[in-house]
Formats: C-alpha cells, structure tokens, sequence
C-alpha cells in the first residue's frame, strides 16, 4: 500500500467502542493512517466512562462527537471495522470487512470497560501490522 490506508471503526453509538478504537489507531499509527469512525444510530455524546479509560492511556477523545454512519465514508474506506452494528453497515466490493465481537461499554463502570478498551488496543495493534509496511 503506498498511499495512506483509510480505516473506519463503526459500532451503533458511535459513544464508546469505535471512539476507543479510533483513538488508539490515531495514536499508534503515528499518522500513517486515516481514521474514520461512524455509528448508524449516534448518541449526542461520547461515553463519559470510554473517555476516562482512554485518559489512562494518555489518549484524549474527549472533544470527539459522534458521527452518522455514511455510505460515502465506506466508500473511502479500505478496512472498515464493525462492532456489533450488524446488517445496518453498508457493504462495497473490494473493501476489508472485519466484525470485532466486543462487549458494549454502554452504562458500564470503569472496571468492566478497562477489558474491552485493552481488547480494542490489542486488536488495533494486530491490525496495524497488517496494514503497515514494516518499518525499514
């Protein structure tokens, strides 16, 4: 891949899981990533608790709004990422579709949410070996 591949992180909220995920592929792909993230039925915020859990991590989304899923941003995606939106998420020939099966972090506490922020970071780390050239 020579240009910048465009990755999109959707789940239904758009409040916690994909703002997560957004959040540690900003981070760790040092720019060398597009990154999009979208939900087909966005709430007004994000998720007060997914914001404290990617503070710990010394990653800042809280002045992230949630956005609504469009097909023009499948469209310029190459990897698109669906948590648990299901039949909702529009599908384009060519594109990698990947479904991460992750708890909903959704009136969770922090304790329950630190597991699926760390499964997210995991997920994204093994995603961005794959993506990326490794570095010479």
């Amino acid at each position: 891949m020579t240009a910048k591949p465009t990755v999109l992180f959707v789940c239904v909220h758009n409040a916690g899981r994909s703002q997560m995920a957004a959040g540690y592929m900003t981070a760790l792909s040092e720019g060398r990533v597009e990154v999009l993230s979208a939900g087909s039925a966005p709430k007004d915020q994000i998720n007060p608790v997914a914001i404290e859990a990617m503070a710990e991590e010394g990653i800042d989304i809280a002045n992230n709004v949630p956005k609504v899923l469009t097909t023009e941003a499948v469209k310029e995606s190459d990897v698109v990422i669906t948590m648990g939106c299901g039949d909702t998420c529009p599908i384009f020939p060519g594109k990698r579709y990947e479904d991460w099966e992750l708890a909903d972090p959704a009136g969770q506490g922090i304790e329950s949410v630190r597991p699926i922020r760390d499964e997210i970071k995991a997920r994204i780390q093994g995603l961005l070996a794959e993506i990326l050239p490794a570095q010479v």
